[in-house]
């Protein structure tokens, strides 16, 4: 009988070696472990190809986005000034009026009609004009460029004349309002300015 380690002899002259069970293992584990280096070679370069396509899209996004952005603004910019235009034409009616033939009044009451055009879009568009006599004082929206005591219907803390007229655009202020403000008693003088 043949012990399990001794070699097989089939043939008379031929030996064969037989390789160990622990050898066996050892290289059946070589094998697998090659085989799933491999396999994971071919998934990490599949993922880096994905990384890179989802990267060129996101760039290739990220451009398109600014170029539609660019155009939508110049879209709007386009079409804010076309609704200027007929207020620039009244404006240059009134600019062309012969001095020979045209009254104080005649140029006052264009330049007025042109002014109230102009507003009407602006307004249409989010455009407000800030300050007005008698409202609160609000340091958000006005500057006080001087102080008046209160007198007669002046409330203290309340604007009394606007120098200047403030303009915001939706919540965006883009000028302060320039005021003289009421303050109680004579605290000081008229026509000084404030601390504020």
């Amino acid at each position: 009988m043949q012990q399990a380690n001794e070699p097989v002899r089939d043939e008379p002259g031929v030996a064969e070696v037989a390789t160990p069970p622990d050898e066996l293992d050892e290289g059946v584990e070589r094998v697998e472990a090659s085989e799933a280096v491999e396999r994971l070679a071919a998934e990490l370069e599949e993922q880096n190809d994905r990384y890179l396509r989802l990267a060129a899209e996101f760039d290739n996004f990220r451009k398109r986005a600014v170029r539609e952005r660019a155009e939508l603004r110049q879209r709007s910019q386009a079409e804010f000034a076309r609704k200027l235009l007929e207020a620039l034409d009244d404006l240059g009616r009134v600019v062309a009026l012969e001095a020979a033939n045209a009254t104080v009044h005649d140029v006052i009451n264009g330049v007025h009609l042109v002014e109230q055009k102009l507003m009407r879009e602006l307004e249409h568009a989010g455009f407000q004009r800030v300050g007005a006599e008698g409202e609160p004082f609000d340091p958000n929206l006005h500057e006080a460029v001087a102080t008046r005591p209160a007198s007669g219907d002046g409330l203290p803390g309340t604007v009394g004349s606007v120098l200047q007229p403030g303009y915001r655009l939706g919540e965006v202020l883009l000028r302060p309002a320039r005021v003289v403000v009421w303050i109680e008693g004579e605290q000081q003088a008229e026509g000084t300015t404030a601390d504020a």
